[in-house]
Formats: structure tokens, C-alpha cells, sequence
């Protein structure tokens, strides 16, 4: 019998996580080990996780949700195991989950997503899922093509060597993305979505119209440099990964100037830090980094001039002696 380790990636919501571990527990088939990555929380979750004697703990300090997951899937093949099983804390597979996953005939070399389904209305999905809102639209048991790590993601140990794990240094938004397009687009790895495992998940109620705190939006700043990384991943060739990641920033400062009703041009200046560090490789920003730097631009009440800020990004990223040099050093 195939052996899988539930993996688990947590940080400071103990609750949410004793739900996950439970309903891991809860399996018809059960997983033969489950491997909590903690990253570093200061809530209960160290001390609660102390007294699971079933659940295999990693204690490391917070290096986000891209560092708990290159650990969790590197442990998980390091230790033998055949397939690895993925899920943040805040969702909880259904109790026959594992077993569909398991009954699924296809090569080892495919790429399993759970059906991510909404914990409150249990039959939406959370995320476009091949064009379908429901379940009960899905006409059969695999919708091919699409997968949404981390949430009941199964990867089969020949992925991890062929495609390695996830890139540590990305920290959190967009590492998830990155590693999908590593395995189904760089390795043309097959990928699909099994409809019978479900796994329950909050709905998504985040959306970068709505206006954000500058002080406090440090996840931006991850989120807008990372964004070039995924491009490089998605497509083959440097030059259109570019020319996708400069619409994206084109697009962002659009929403910044149509929906945002705070800080518009703070906002639209603070794209090309992110941006410029996301040309240079640059993966040395912390949270408290971003955040002090932010707040010292916060107290800063001249703005910086939003024709400047785009001049600067064009020119960074579209010059013809731009783009040669980063042909160059690939």
C-alpha cells in the first residue's frame, strides 16, 4: 500500500489548526503520518502541539507560508513517503478525502488537487474551478487542467525529484502559484481537480479593490514582486514573462488609481520597490523590513509623482539595453 503523509503548514491560529488535525484523524483511510511545519507562532500552537502524540512537529522560526512548505514537502520526502498530502491550517478535508485522491487511476506523475469547496455553503467552489461554481455543475468525478495548491494538494514523491519544492525565499503570496506552473507548464506535468475529495476551505473575501492600509500592507510588497517570478514560470520565454509582469504592474496601478481612496499616489510609488527588487532576484526583504520602511514613507507627506513612478518601471523594464542584460545573465 502506498504510504502519504498529511503535511500541514501553521502559523498562530491553534483553533483552526486542532480543526485540520482532527479531520485529518477523522479519514476513512487514514494518512499513514501527519507532519505539522510550525512557523514560529506565538499563540498556543507550540504548547497544543506538544501534546499530539500522532503528529510529527517542525518547529522553525516564521519564514512564511513559502518556507513551511519547502520544509513540509521536503520532510515528507526525505522520510520515504510516496505521496505528499498539502493543506494550510485553515481548511479541513472531508472524511472519505484521502480515500477519492487514492482511487483516482492515473499516472504517479500527475499532479491531485481536492475540490476546494466552501466550509459554510459546502457545494461552491472558493475559486474558479474550470469554469464551475458549484459541484453540482461538474458532470463528472475529474475536471482536467487545474489544480489550487496548498489545499488538499497530492503529490506523488517523482514530482519532488523532478521539479524540486517550493522556492523558500518568495515567503507567502504567489509561492503556491509558482510552484503550480514549475510542475504543470516548466515539466508539463498533468494536472486536475478530483471532484469526489473534498476539501472545505473559507470563502475568499480579499480583493485589491478594496482599499488597503499603506502602513500596514506589507503583504503587497511580496505579493507585487513575486508576481514576476510566477510569470518566469508560466512561460518559457524571459521576454514575454517580462512584457506580462509590465501589463501587471500597469493593471495594478490602474486599480490603485480607480478603486483605492487612500494614499493613491504613496501607493503608486511604492510599486516600483517591489518591482525592482523583483528584477534584481532581490528575496532579502522581511516583514519588519517593509514594514518600517513603510511607515517611515507614511510620515513622509510629500508623494511622489505617479508619471515619474511609471517612467522608472517602463524604463526598467522594457529598454533595450534592459532587456539585453537580462538575457545575458540567464
Amino acid at each position: 500500500m502506498e504510504k502519504v503523509i498529511a503535511v500541514v503548514v501553521t502559523y498562530n491560529r491553534q483553533a483552526l489548526l486542532s480543526e485540520c488535525i482532527n479531520a485529518l484523524r477523522n479519514q476513512t483511510r487514514k494518512p499513514d503520518a501527519i507532519l505539522v511545519v510550525n512557523n514560529g507562532s506565538t499563540d498556543t500552537t507550540e504548547q497544543w502541539l506538544q501534546q499530539q502524540t500522532d503528529v510529527i512537529t517542525i518547529n522553525q522560526k516564521n519564514i512564511g507560508g513559502a518556507g513551511g512548505f519547502s520544509t513540509a514537502i521536503q520532510a515528507g520526502y526525505k522520510k520515504g513517503y510516496e505521496w505528499i498530502w498539502c493543506m494550510d491550517d485553515d481548511g479541513a478535508p472531508k472524511e472519505d478525502a484521502l480515500e477519492q485522491l487514492l482511487a483516482v487511476e492515473c499516472n504517479d506523475l500527475t499532479l491531485l488537487n481536492c475540490a476546494v469547496i466552501n466550509k459554510d455553503d459546502k457545494k461552491s467552489f472558493v475559486w474558479n474551478t474550470g469554469g464551475h461554481k458549484t459541484l453540482d455543475e461538474v458532470p463528472g468525478n475529474i475536471i482536467e487542467g487545474i489544480g489550487h495548491p496548498f489545499n488538499g494538494t497530492f503529490i506523488n514523491r517523482r514530482i519532488v525529484e523532478r521539479v524540486g519544492v517550493p522556492k523558500a525565499q518568495f515567503f507567502l503570496w504567489g509561492d503556491e502559484t509558482e510552484y503550480y506552473y514549475r510542475i504543470v507548464k516548466r515539466n508539463t506535468i498533468p494536472v486536475c481537480t478530483v471532484t469526489g475529495s473534498i476539501h472545505y476551505h473559507p470563502a475568499a473575501t480579499f480583493s485589491f479593490k478594496q482599499d488597503w492600509d499603506y502602513k500596514t500592507a506589507w503583504k503587497m510588497y511580496f505579493y507585487i514582486r513575486n508576481r514576476l517570478h510566477i510569470h518566469k514560470a508560466k512561460f518559457s520565454n524571459k521576454i514575454i514573462a517580462s512584457i506580462n509582469y509590465g501589463c501587471f504592474l500597469a493593471a495594478l496601478a490602474g486599480i490603485v488609481l480607480v478603486f483605492q481612496k487612500t494614499d493613491k499616489l504613496k501607493k503608486l510609488s511604492f510599486i516600483f520597490w517591489p518591482a525592482t527588487d523583483a528584477v534584481a532576484n532581490n528575496f532579502t526583504a522581511t516583514p519588519a523590513f517593509i514594514l518600517d520602511k513603510l511607515k517611515l514613507k507614511a510620515e513622509n507627506t510629500s508623494n511622489s509623482s505617479f508619471i515619474h513612478t511609471v517612467k522608472n518601471i517602463w524604463s526598467m523594464l522594457f529598454t533595450p539595453s534592459t532587456m539585453v542584460k537580462k538575457m545575458q545573465t540567464r
